[in-house]
């Protein structure tokens, strides 16, 4: 009895992975696959998660030149994304659909980005900065777009 339960523990040890594995790889074709920007964008919103442990569980594996390159490669993605949804022409204040996915999840991308940083000798850390910048760039580009400036309505205006 105990030797069975021991083999279907160390068989689950090993088949999870691969099942995390498999499920980050049939959503990275989902995304890929989707042309619609604003499904698109949610597809990627939930993406993000699973690519920022990959590069967790790289950096675990001392493969730091990887776990760079996937968040190099999220960032493109979020950088391609943000660019498709402005190119829509959609006013993202009045129909934020994928817009605010796309903030909302960058946001807590940007929070676990910190996590890892913070994980990393400070000399490796300036690389990983480089991408949390450009990151939070974008993040504030979205935030623009949801929340345009307005004019202050309470101000009086100056008669002419």
């Amino acid at each position: 009895m105990l030797r069975m339960c021991t083999a279907t523990i160390a068989a689950l040890a090993l088949i999870t992975p691969i099942a995390a594995q498999d499920r980050l790889a049939g959503e990275l074709a989902r995304y890929e696959q989707e042309t619609d920007p604003v499904r698109k964008a949610r597809a990627l919103a939930k993406l993000g998660d699973d690519q920022i442990d990959q590069a967790r569980k790289e950096l675990k594996a001392d493969d730091d030149v990887a776990s760079l390159h996937t968040l190099e490669r999220y960032r493109d993605e979020i950088q391609h994304m943000a660019e498709a949804l402005k190119a829509t022409g959609v006013d993202a204040e009045k129909k934020p659909a994928g817009f605010k996915e796309l903030q909302i999840s960058l946001r807590e991308s940007v929070r676990r980005i910190d996590d890892l940083i913070l994980s990393l000798p400070v000399d490796k850390r300036p690389f990983f900065r480089e991408v949390r910048t450009d990151l939070v760039k974008t993040q504030n580009e979205l935030i623009d777009a949801l929340f345009p400036r307005q004019p202050d309505r309470n101000s009086k205006k100056p008669n002419p």
